[in-house]
């Protein structure tokens, strides 16, 4: 089995990530920056057919070129952390062992799903599953587009979607207005939000509204949203609805690391240093606080690797950031209309088709998993999993290895390396 060894690991080529590896590429150590799409970027810089990249990615590619010893690994998963320091990756279909002396997570976040009457309709996808559908291609010109959940990601989607000639019907926002509005007043802290916030801005936003129901034969044809306790019925050829962003933290706990009982985010020191050592986490996985607070902690967490003093400014700005964090987290908290019950017989687990009253008959999710498989298709839960701890409160599903769907020489490699640790 074919096994790279490198200095520091990193997981996760988004901004986080890219940010570490070119601190830590300077170095002049050798470095492995691991990510499952295609392309360096994330979520927040993805590109595709129709998209170019961004400025700063731009920046960090031409930066880059010039290190030997940083080897940028696209297109591979994490199937397993074997432990020893070591990460089973698929790379081009095949399995391959990562040695590492330091490993740095930026693994980002996923985005929270929650279940509405008719959410299985072709034409329901999550805001940012929106923005990444459109950045990779998929044509919306035309299109009448709903988005709706919470939080800043839904301006970021309907923009997305507006500019490849998308007509955004409704931008529904389950804050309350008051809420909303002092946030927008607090933006004069980050002027930089601020002039964000105004080039997003859409004239039909609205606030402490809930999207209840999708309504369809073969797809989506209109959509019901429920504004103190009114409801209203709108044309739309497509919904997008996402409540929030969840730290993507599966390697982490894999790994043993602490995680945030209320958030789960990982638990972090004031270096970035989780609680098993020599690996550290930066960004979204530490904690949803948007692009700018993930740049400056991938560039600590570098450090910290590296061994270096931390630098006095970047932690200045972290604190600045994590503050911004603080307010957005408060702004957006889910309310009792986004966190109300959908009807017995909706989707749950749509790997598994386990309606929501199939679920509700069991006490735990550990219960329903047994009882009615649950959590036990593709996503491990990472859905249907985050979506059960906020209807019924359930501790949040655990994946384990392989953490994605793998090649059965991969399967072979996992199983390879367990019994020869054991060994």
């Amino acid at each position: 089995m074919n096994i790279e060894r490198v200095d520091i690991a990193i997981v996760g080529a988004g901004p986080a990530g890219l940010s570490a590896a070119r601190m830590a590429a300077r170095a002049g150590g050798r470095v492995a920056l691991i990510d499952d799409n295609p392309r360096a970027g994330g979520q927040i810089w993805r590109q595709g057919p129709t998209q170019a990249p961004a400025a700063p990615l731009r920046q960090w590619l031409d930066e880059t070129r010039s290190h030997a010893k940083l080897i940028v690994m696209n297109s591979t998963k994490v199937a397993a952390a074997p432990g020893d320091k070591r990460l089973l990756l698929e790379r081009d279909g095949a399995p391959l062992v990562l040695a590492y002396s330091k490993l740095i997570l930026a693994t980002g976040a996923r985005e929270r799903l929650l279940p509405f009457d008719g959410w299985t309709l072709p034409g329901v996808t999550g805001a940012g599953g929106l923005q990444a559908l459109v950045k990779g291609g998929m044509p919306v010109r035309g299109e009448r587009i709903v988005v709706a959940g919470s939080g800043p990601l839904l301006l970021a989607a309907a923009d997305t979607a507006r500019r490849h000639g998308a007509r955004v019907v409704a931008v529904v926002e389950q804050a309350p207005f008051a809420r909303v509005a002092r946030f927008v007043a607090s933006l004069a802290l980050t002027p930089g939000k601020l002039a964000q916030a105004v080039a997003l801005g859409v004239a039909c936003y609205r606030t402490g509204s809930v999207v209840v129901k999708a309504h369809g034969s073969a797809r989506v044809e209109a959509v019901t949203i429920r504004t103190r306790g009114r409801d209203e019925t709108l044309e739309a050829d497509r919904i997008a609805c996402g409540f929030g962003l969840v730290p993507n933290t599966t390697l982490a706990l894999a790994l043993g690391c602490s995680t945030d009982e209320r958030d789960g985010a990982i638990h972090v020191d004031g270096a970035q240093r989780t609680s098993q050592r020599d690996v550290f986490a930066a960004g979204e996985c530490a904690g949803i606080g948007g692009m700018e607070l993930a740049r400056v902690e991938g560039a600590i967490a570098a450090q910290a690797a590296l061994g270096v003093a931390i630098d006095a400014r970047l932690v200045r700005e972290r604190d600045r950031w994590r503050a911004f964090a603080r307010r957005v987290a408060r702004t957006f908290e889910l309310g009792a209309d986004a966190r109300a019950m959908p009807s017995p017989d909706t989707l749950l687990c749509r790997c598994e088709d386990v309606s929501i009253g199939e679920v509700a008959a069991h006490a735990s999710w550990r219960d329903a998993k047994l009882q009615t498989r649950c959590g036990m298709g593709p996503c491990q839960g990472r859905i249907c999993g985050e979506a059960a701890s906020v209807l019924f409160g359930w501790p949040r599903a655990v994946a384990r290895p392989p953490f994605a769907p793998v090649c059965i020489d991969t399967l072979i490699a996992a199983r390879e390396l367990t019994e020869t640790r054991h060994f």
